[in-house]
């Protein structure tokens, strides 16, 4: 088997990590103590990366995209991770779930947001409804000729930059065995629709700067045209595009605890006790020991889930364990790091307490650890039966 990277690889590493180091570093601290990005900074950052080839770079080549591999994207996610969520937005990684625009969708929504002249947002989640999608509330019925939508989402990450909404609702129930289930579509919204509104959401002690929305649709007139993918077809269209969500939380989970790991070992090899460096004490030789492996074993099942999808592999079950375990032991590296830091890494003269309040939100969004370790039972009892 081959574990090492390809020269290409390595270039990607080095090119994304030196962006994250040289663009972005600067400005965290700016965006921690203010809350939010200036429109200025965020739009420069964006027309850095283009310049760089890497807007984008999640998309195949014949839609203008930089065509990477699953775990070539993987390894730009990894770096990524390293930097506020706030700032990284802007390196430009539109919804995959665009692939599926057919016709003229594709010249309104796909191809602009791939050149990086519009933004996406993805909107699933309801106050009511969190892992649980055919629990929505928020729905479309048919008047007319239209589709009319009401109903609240929330936790919608980005919305505040967005030129353009992907929204899941409920568009029918059917009558099943187990009980009704509903139906749900797809729909492309765009700012500035009229019955559509997007408003500020709720205070966050994780990733400051990178806000959540309330969206909130009031008799919200659409055609037709604005259908992505099939009529009550939402579950088909999630489930071949919404996979490489939970793949990009584990690399970013990964990266991010790198960065972390780098800081506790220079400060374990610098802080002196009774004497001499507390890296001598078995104490936190042991800790940081345990770190590595830990952050290796994230890295390896990350990849793995990745290379599984380019070699067109069932990857389900093996990219639900690398975002449950890489974003528990994100927690766990930042919760040690601290440690180590002692006091010194709850003041906000480090970065520690930033990285450690974080790292929480991991284990919730795009899946809780909960959903990942059912969709993990799930695969291995299926075949048996059971």
């Amino acid at each position: 088997m081959q574990f090492g990277l390809t020269g290409e690889q390595e270039l990607i590493v080095s090119t994304v990590r030196d962006f994250v180091e040289n663009e972005i570093y600067p400005h965290e601290d700016m965006v921690e103590r203010t809350g939010a990005v200036p429109r200025e900074l965020g739009e420069e950052i964006k027309r850095k990366c283009i310049e760089l080839g890497f807007y984008a770079c999640n998309f195949p080549e014949d839609v203008g995209g930089a065509g990477l591999s699953h775990l070539d994207f993987t390894l730009v996610e990894r770096e990524l991770g390293r930097g506020s969520m706030a700032l990284t937005h802007f390196f430009g990684r539109p919804q995959n779930i665009l692939m599926a625009c057919q016709g003229e969708q594709r010249d309104r929504y796909l191809f602009p947001a791939v050149r990086g002249e519009r933004m996406d947002a993805l909107a699933m989640t309801e106050p009511g409804a969190g892992s649980d999608v055919r629990s929505m509330a928020c729905s479309a019925v048919r008047d007319g000729g239209d589709w009319v939508l009401n109903g609240t989402k929330h936790f919608i990450s980005g919305a505040e930059h967005a030129d353009f909404v992907i929204v899941f609702v409920a568009t029918g129930i059917d009558e099943t065995t187990r009980g009704p289930k509903k139906r749900i579509t797809c729909f492309l919204v765009d700012r500035g629709t009229p019955g559509f509104t997007i408003r500020d959401g709720y205070r966050s002690v994780s990733h400051r700067g990178y806000k959540n929305c309330i969206l909130e649709f009031d008799d919200c007139r659409l055609p037709d045209a604005q259908v992505l993918g099939a009529v009550d077809g939402g579950f088909d269209v999630m489930n071949d595009w919404l996979y490489a969500t939970r793949l990009t939380v584990a690399a970013f989970s990964v990266g991010r605890a790198r960065r972390c790991f780098d800081m506790a070992v220079d400060y374990a090899a610098q802080r002196k006790q009774f004497g001499q460096p507390i890296a001598k004490f078995q104490g936190v030789s042991f800790q940081v020991a345990d770190m590595i492996t830990e952050i290796d074993a994230a890295d390896w099942l990350t990849l793995a889930g990745a290379w599984r999808l380019d070699q067109g592999l069932p990857a389900n079950r093996e990219i639900a364990s690398a975002k449950l375990y890489a974003t528990e032991m994100l927690a766990r590296v930042t919760d040690t790091t601290l440690q180590i830091f002692g006091g010194m890494g709850l003041m906000d003269d480090f970065p520690i307490e930033r990285f450690w309040r974080d790292a929480r939100v991991e284990r919730i969004w795009d899946g809780t650890s909960e959903i990942q370790r059912h969709i993990i039972g799930r695969e291995l009892f299926r075949p048996l039966g059971a």
